[in-house]
């Protein structure tokens, strides 16, 4: 049928236009549509009317003394349709047409909203529904679920037009908002008319409580209720977190989840968070444990591996490959064995076995293993001879020794002017002194700090370029009010004058990124991860989800970006800083679910989070990382760089990557050391000899206190041992 004509609609307009020398309510254009009032500085005082006729859409403003309130009206056939279509064969519409969703769930309409100011608004959406049924659809703005399964309810015919209207709240400048099929079905869909009510909502909701277990697991899920949370404006949402990993969104109506996928006979610790329409994230709910029922018995065990071959070697490392295994289920990895006993796992076909003496004989086998701990047959045994030499000052993982046992997660690291080591301890909030020859002392507890029940407490630490003279160390640590960056002065082994440089940093149980690192530039750079509110890694006034850049006083650089600071953006949970000999700063990233990645730290560069994970989602005009890992293989926590070698140490990997910075900035030539040989791996820095210290994190198996420090000497035969890295 051809589109229905095109009618004017007239609405009402409240312009307010500052000048610096109008008096207040002062005309001084009119016509027959338009009339304008100018108001001077200093405040809303008397709001004109204007009378405003066009086709394209409706524009409404209303002045009052603490907001504006601006309604825009956007027609449906002018969004960015998926799997959906522009029809005009029913009447009553307006503009040129509306949006048919083709009969499949996820088709969507996404428009893309102005707002002068951030706040609250209303979304009124107008529909038909021709059939008896509901047909319902999700509403996300800015990629939070505003509404789930939001109804659009029966009009009687598909040329009866009615409305819906949820609660939004939307950012200064450009949002996206979408509405999605939650079903096979909807309705179609005419207009988009976004009214802003009212300044930014900022309360966040109370924390969801009594968060139990609900059905009884099985060997693959698990099954959750709470109990409701309360906001001012309403809860939205919930989010259902596995650990620092979010694994389902359900609406605000929904006190319940049940979440697929998981592995049998494996505990996971559960926590679940509220949200309302503004973005605002409440504090985690209580924490509980549930452990999924064990597959079915398999006593079968793999098929053995064969073609163990050597595909390298150096002074301090063989490179191992074989051929793969079969199993009736899966196999889930490979134990390589040095010299008659265990020395690391693969979870694919090869392995660097690092930690060796130069010239030296070893001999080398592998099995392979599944889920439930058969164990294969061993292939054939082979015998390498690490090489006598080391090319071009390459460095290389030579013999490991234990500096320090009975350490409580030794999270941050750093090095003082005559080269002993001072780190932190997450969980108790202690500094110490640590010698190369093993002697401990406490130095002190960072004031005002507390965990949050997960990754939060006393984190990154630093030491001053002018120490010899300031004495000063640098900490990021939780306190009460949010993360912190603070300083103290350390004199005769004795921590005092505690002094906070940077507040404003929202805490959560994950996500508080924590590493702090001084540039050439003499500046202070940290992580600070997005508080598990995703919205704030794009939002620049924002200090979550970003890398910082502060001067060592807490004042911000006058170069900064954004004028605060901020130095990046688009980040979900920073992790490991450093520089290369270019004075360049990488990054590494923990991802949620499908990547983990390096990035390459540009000033006022976007990252991409949380529309891009790594490479994966809408990474368009973002900028890309330069390395990514799986999640099962990687979690990258600290990292290093010796030579222009990244060191990349890993937590739920339970290995150390080394990559080279080629001259076209990529990371390149992987190398894998010490995987399933010390368990998580938390902290790995370069001395000023050269070799790397290395931490433990073994804070998953609920004991205190039974984390390493580890001394791995670096092979540098044939060039330079000095890693050369400013900023260190």
């Amino acid at each position: 049928m051809p589109s229905s004509p095109t009618r004017k609609r007239e609405e009402s307009v409240a312009l307010l236009l500052r000048h610096p020398r109008a008096a207040a309510g002062t005309l001084v254009a009119a016509t027959a549509a338009l009339s304008l009032a100018l108001v001077p500085p200093g405040g809303l005082t008397t709001p004109a009317t204007a009378l405003v006729a066009h086709e394209a859409g409706v524009q409404k403003a209303v002045a009052h003394e603490a907001h504006v309130q601006r309604t825009v009206a956007y027609e449906a056939e002018a969004a960015r349709l998926s799997q959906a279509a522009v029809d005009s064969d029913h009447t009553g519409h307006s503009g040129t047409g509306f949006v048919n969703f083709h009969a499949v769930t996820g088709a969507y309409a996404e428009f893309t909203v102005g707002s002068a100011q951030a706040g609250a608004a209303t979304l009124e959406l107008r529909y038909a529904n021709g059939t008896p049924a509901n047909r319902p659809l999700d509403v996300t703005v800015n990629e939070t679920l505003a509404a789930d399964d939001l109804a659009f309810p029966a009009t009687g015919t598909w040329s009866t037009w009615k409305t819906v209207t949820t609660g939004a709240t939307l950012k200064a400048g450009a949002n996206t908002i979408r509405v999605t099929t939650a079903a096979a079905d909807g309705p179609n869909l005419d207009r988009l008319t976004v009214t802003s009510t009212g300044p930014a909502d900022t309360e966040k909701p109370t924390p969801p409580r009594n968060l139990r277990r609900d059905k009884e697991p099985t060997a693959s899920s698990v099954s959750l209720a709470w109990d409701a949370a309360s906001d001012n404006t309403g809860v939205t949402g919930y989010d259902l977190y596995q650990h620092g990993q979010l694994m389902k969104q359900v609406g605000g109506s929904t006190l319940a989840a049940t979440v697929d996928g998981l592995d049998p006979e494996t505990s996971y610790d559960w926590t679940v968070f509220a949200r309302d329409a503004a973005g605002n994230v409440s504090a985690a709910s209580n924490a509980v444990t549930v452990a999924t029922r064990p597959a079915p018995p398999d006593t079968q065990a793999p098929s053995t591996p064969g073609g163990l071959r050597s595909t390298g070697r150096t002074a301090a490392s063989v490179d191992l490959a074989w051929d793969a295994a079969t199993d009736n289920v899966k196999v889930t990895g490979y134990e390589i064995h040095r010299d008659g006993a265990a020395s690391g796992t693969s979870d694919g076909t090869t392995a660097t076995v690092g930690g060796l003496k130069a010239g030296t004989a070893y001999r080398f086998k592998v099995r392979a293993y599944d889920l439930k701990g058969n164990k294969s047959a061993f292939g054939p045994e082979i015998t390498i001879t690490t090489s006598t030499a080391q090319p071009g000052g390459t460095p290389d993982p030579g013999t490991v020794s234990t500096l320090a046992r009975g350490v409580d997660v030794a999270w941050g690291l750093a090095f003082l002017p005559d080269g002993t080591g001072v780190f932190t301890e997450r969980n108790t909030f202690n500094v110490h002194r640590l010698t190369k020859s093993g002697q401990k002392t406490l130095l002190g507890k960072v004031p005002d700090s507390q965990t949050t029940g997960g990754e939060g407490g006393l984190m990154g630490i630093e030491v001053s370029p002018s120490f010899a003279t300031d004495h000063y160390l640098y900490f990021l640590h939780t306190s009460t009010d949010g993360n912190r960056i603070a300083r103290m002065r350390l004199e005769n082994n004795m921590l005092s004058g505690y002094t906070v440089l940077l507040r404003g940093m929202e805490k959560s149980r994950f996500h508080n990124g924590g590493r702090l690192r001084f540039g050439p530039d003499g500046k202070l750079y940290a992580g600070m991860g997005d508080a598990q509110s995703a919205s704030k890694a794009q939002d620049r006034n924002s200090l979550n989800g970003k890398i910082l850049r502060i001067n060592q006083d807490g004042s911000i650089p006058s170069d900064n970006p954004f004028g605060n600071a901020v130095w990046s953006i688009g980040h979900r949970n920073p992790q490991g800083l450093d520089f290369d000999s270019k004075g360049r700063l990488w990054q590494a990233e923990f991802g949620n679910s499908v990547m983990d990645e390096v990035n390459l730290i540009q000033k006022g560069g976007n990252y991409g989070w949380p529309h891009c994970e790594g490479t994966s989602g809408t990474c368009g005009g973002y900028t890309a990382p330069k390395k990514t890992w799986s999640t099962a293989s990687a979690s990258p926590s600290g990292l290093t760089i010796i030579n222009d070698h990244v060191f990349v140490a890993t937590t739920r990997g339970e290995r150390v990557y080394r990559l080279r910075i080629d001259p076209s900035s990529n990371l390149v030539e992987q190398k894998t050391y010490f995987q399933g040989t010390y368990d998580r791996l938390r902290t790995v820095e370069v001395d000023h000899d050269g070799d790397i210290w290395l931490t433990t994190s073994t804070d998953k198996d609920g004991t205190a206190g039974n984390d390493r420090i580890l001394l791995i000497d670096i092979q540098y035969t044939g060039g330079s041992r000095m890693h050369g890295t400013p900023g260190h």
